[in-house]
């Protein structure tokens, strides 16, 4: 069981990364459906550099940056020019899908690097990582996945405990208030877009570099559309979107569980329960009108200071 678990933790991260970049760029009053397009071109982007120097971290940072390139055009489109935000993200998606596989092509069945794999291998963290089941799940995992872990306390408190936080909130509320009030709308909406979007880098970057190990096409296999669905069942919170990414990471691994079992089933049925679970998350998340659980007021709509 402990196995399984540290496996859902693996399978969790490029998920808790993605939903988290979309929180954030969310919280700025933007809608990207882009994610899918954002994590391959920061997949293909790390392998490539890291295939090509063998430094872990000139891998991360061009898989950021190359999320944050494509966040940054997204950005000029709907930001800028206003172009509509659903369109504009499915284009993306489509962009990042082709600019993967053109990129890719030469690089398909190569392995990183050695060095790569040395530096992602397991670490036990001091004293928590001894704690009896804890322990192994948790605290016996990459340094890369630790990251993870921080990022969701940083990312917390950066939104709700932090003045630029609350700056951002209410910019997705209400952009014409905030640029009223003295805010520079338009600068912190580039900026949480890009930074979204180098975290949608990271998580496809993780899948790359850390769990396949080697590349292949379509690598990350549809989890940008579950990280979409994934901002909803947290409540846009990332503490929440850390418990929805090791749900769905347990779901996605769950077939080799069950053939470890000897319980055999179809694999198209245990590949169609992520997204079955997707659909069943947003009919629930319909339901509840709390005040917490509503998206950002001003979400989807293009705004336009001449207008005020």
């Amino acid at each position: 069981m402990e196995g399984f678990l540290a496996a859902t933790v693996i399978a969790s991260m490029p998920l808790l990364f993605a939903t988290i970049g979309e929180i954030i760029t969310e919280k700025s009053g933007h809608l990207n459906l882009g994610i899918e397009g954002l994590m391959l071109m920061g997949a293909i982007m790390g392998f490539v550099v890291g295939y090509g120097s063998g430094s872990p971290f000139m891998a991360l940072l061009g898989a950021v940056l190359a999320g944050a390139a494509g966040s940054l055009i997204y950005a000029f489109l709907t930001v800028s020019l206003r172009a509509n935000q659903v369109v504009t993200g499915l284009t993306l998606t489509i962009f990042g899908t082709g600019f993967a596989s053109f990129i890719g092509k030469t690089y398909v069945g190569m392995v990183v690097p050695q060095e790569i794999k040395s530096f992602f291998r397991q670490v036990d963290v001091p004293l928590l990582g001894d704690i009896p089941f804890v322990g192994p799940v948790f605290f016996q995992q990459d340094i890369f996945i630790y990251f993870g872990y921080l990022l969701v306390l940083v990312s917390s408190i950066y939104l709700f405990k932090t003045r630029t936080g609350l700056n951002l909130r209410a910019v997705g509320e209400n952009a014409a208030a905030s640029d009223a009030s003295g805010i520079n709308v338009t600068l912190y909406k580039y900026i949480h877009i890009c930074l979204g979007g180098g975290l949608c880098g990271l998580g496809g970057a993780y899948m790359s570099l850390v769990m396949m190990s080697v590349w292949q096409e379509n690598v990350v296999a549809g989890r940008g559309w579950i990280a979409v669905a994934l901002v909803i069942f947290a409540s846009w919170n990332p503490v929440k979107a850390l418990i929805g990414s090791l749900l769905f990471g347990g779901l996605s691994i769950l077939g080799f569980r069950l053939q470890s079992m000897g319980i055999h089933i179809s694999q198209y049925w245990v590949d169609m329960l992520p997204y079955a679970a997707t659909i069943v998350i947003i009919i629930l998340s319909s339901t509840k009108n709390k005040k917490e659980n509503q998206p950002p007021a001003d979400l989807g709509n293009p705004y336009f200071r001449e207008e005020r």
